[in-house]
């Protein structure tokens, strides 16, 4: 099966130079809506504002609530942790509510509900955006069910090997980490490693760069010395 185009500008082979830079992450950011109709920018460009600490206030309490409910389910079931945080969240209201009341009370004012711009906002999902997200996920699915019939019916060896090996990783990964310290430790890279990247991007794309070109010198080394590679290839 041949694989399609690279998208974006990238090595379809993972050459020794990296370019995945910044300046080109806003590029295709700043690309065209999708076939679709789905406008992926004002989706995407929020997320990488918040991953790359743009304005670290805001960042940090999305950082900051997302670890607490994680710590949460940690030592709490989930039900739990939706109850106490729901509790804390009305509780929040009804004690904002009933202290704007006797403001107004007070103040002899009329200001009305204190919530009402939020009662008032309309919060229903369009339902043709939801049509289009529910096609892309659908579409997504079927690309990820293809790659691994191809994979596990060995339609090529190597790739075959590559993903048995990340298989059998993975059984140590899991034999270490439960899923949610993986969850965990995936948000804690999430909002360090881009940042982090962004600052040392010319020492870390030296090194990349090199464990890549000879990631791929052993690759085409051992393709070659398959004889089903060499016969596919012969073909």
């Amino acid at each position: 099966m041949e694989s399609e185009a690279p998208v974006g500008g990238m090595q379809a082979n993972g050459g020794s130079s990296v370019d995945c830079d910044t300046s080109s992450t806003a590029a295709n950011v700043n690309a065209a809506p999708t076939s679709s109709g789905i406008d992926l920018r004002s989706i995407i460009n929020p997320l990488v504002d918040l991953i790359y600490w743009r304005n670290v206030k805001k960042t940090g309490v999305v950082f900051g609530g997302i670890m607490v409910i994680l710590l949460s389910l940690a030592y709490l079931s989930l039900i739990s942790v939706v109850s106490y945080t729901s509790l804390a969240l009305l509780s929040g209201t009804i004690t904002f509510r009933v202290y704007k009341n006797i403001m107004q009370a007070v103040q002899k004012s009329q200001d009305g509900h204190p919530f009402k711009d939020i009662l008032e906002m309309d919060t229903n999902l369009p339902e043709d955006k939801v049509h289009e997200a529910t096609d892309v996920i659908v579409r997504q699915i079927n690309s990820t069910v293809t790659e691994l019939k191809r994979l596990f019916l060995v339609e090529d060896l190597v790739d075959s090997v590559k993903f048995g090996c990340l298989l059998w990783c993975l059984t140590y990964l899991g034999a270490w980490f439960n899923g949610l310290t993986l969850v965990i430790l995936a948000v804690v890279a999430l909002f360090s490693l881009p940042k982090v990247y962004e600052q040392n991007q010319a020492q870390i794309d030296q090194y990349v760069g090199l464990v890549r070109t000879q990631v791929n010198d052993i690759m085409s080394k051992v393709k070659a010395a398959l004889p089903i590679g060499s016969k596919e290839k012969a073909q």
